[in-house]
């Protein structure tokens, strides 16, 4: 049996969420040994801009956040159960990356 690394990443939690647990069912109902999801750190990416293009005026600033979170699920798969794990309807929001050892 080869071990498969899921990785996922997206800005919304719940739809990370949502992936993970359809892909717990896939390996339950396959009877393979499943650990995870591991939630990792959140990436916090920020910017601060200047409000007016002018050097005249106040000096108000404007500050965008955008946070990616991560999840990790191992699964020590066969063909049969990573073929229905590439048939999961995943959302234009979530990255998904599959290693296979």
């Amino acid at each position: 049996m080869s071990k498969a690394r899921i990785k996922l990443a997206g800005q919304d939690p719940r739809e990370l969420d949502a992936v993970c647990t359809q892909i717990r069912e896939i390996a339950s109902r396959t009877g393979v040994a499943v650990k995870g999801p591991i939630p990792l750190p959140t990436k916090h990416l920020r910017i601060t801009t200047r409000k007016t293009p002018a050097a005249d005026g106040s000096h108000t600033f404007e500050k965008w956040n955008m946070r990616i979170h991560k999840r990790v699920i191992d699964i020590e798969a066969d063909a049969r159960a990573l073929r229905q794990i590439m048939r999961v309807q995943v959302p234009d929001t979530v990255h998904i990356e599959i290693n296979i050892e």
